[in-house]
């Protein structure tokens, strides 16, 4: 059991290195070009895909649940080491103004970096919602023409590009970096589904105040909650009635200027 638990660790570890180290080589070997596209979806995908869930799938493959503890000590043994290595490389910036030291200074050591692993937990939960607009929401813009994302435009990283940025801060600011892509292209998504399956008001005032930041339309399209059936399908019909595939989407975004909205006129019968 030891045997499979140094082994599954130090085979983590040593993978997640070696890639992190190629990482840094590229633009000193002037790969450019490779090197922005690995900074975006969907090449980006597959690299956080390598250094947060293929040790927790080859872990558990390998040696079981011990795998999976093994597998999750090598990928905080491997960021720590990096960590390390590349505040130990920029020691000018190490030395000077930090987010880590300023939070520290808030909050205390302990409770700084136990928060930090705390939203570590939800990297894989992050990751699934990624999985799901890669896999499930394309469908939906197969099936009922809902608009489709250049994924590369919400999901990126930037931040290795501040000056300063280094170790500690960086590999946090770069790990927030990727989440905030990923839930506002989910929100975005989930404002199309919601506009057009449900486009109704709620009922709880507090929850209409709340949710008019991630739903726009809430206050600006949907019908009130005292409405009529009639209602909600006349406004799905001035919003969607005339619209094509891809330019279905929640009633405030900005392609819809360019949208005829009136609906068409209710078709004649043919019977007697």
């Amino acid at each position: 059991m030891v045997h499979q638990f140094l082994y599954v660790a130090f085979g983590t570890i040593t993978g997640m290195l070696l890639v992190a180290g190629v990482l840094h080589l590229l633009p000193a070997l002037g790969a450019k070009t490779l090197n922005a596209a690995l900074c975006r979806a969907p090449m980006l995908d597959l690299i956080v895909t390598w250094f947060t869930i293929v040790p927790l799938i080859v872990g558990p493959i390998v040696a079981g649940w011990i795998g999976l503890a093994a597998a999750i000590v090598g990928q905080i043994s491997a960021l720590l080491i990096w960590q390390t290595l590349h505040e130990l490389a920029n020691a000018r910036a190490r030395k000077g103004p930090r987010i880590v030291k300023v939070v520290n200074r808030l909050v205390g050591w302990p409770r700084n970096h136990a928060a930090l692993w705390v939203t570590a937990i939800t990297v894989p939960v992050f990751w699934l919602v990624r999985l799901s607009q890669i896999v499930l929401y394309p469908l939906l813009t197969l099936l009922i023409g809902l608009p489709r994302y250049n994924s590369g435009a919400w999901v990126n990283v930037s931040r290795q590009k501040f000056s300063g940025l280094v170790g500690h801060d960086l590999i946090w600011c770069l790990y927030c970096d990727w989440m905030t892509g990923i839930w506002s292209l989910g929100s975005e998504m989930l404002r199309n589904v919601e506009s057009f399956w449900c486009p109704i008001r709620f009922d709880n005032s507090k929850k209409c105040e709340n949710c008019q930041i991630d739903f726009p339309d809430v206050n600006a399209g949907w019908v009130a909650p005292d409405a009529t059936m009639a209602d909600v399908t006349a406004k799905w019909d001035e919003m969607y009635s005339t619209t094509k595939p891809g330019d279905r989407a929640w009633f405030g975004h900005p392609v819809r200027l360019t949208i005829d909205r009136k609906p068409h006129p209710p078709e004649q019968s043919s019977s007697p």
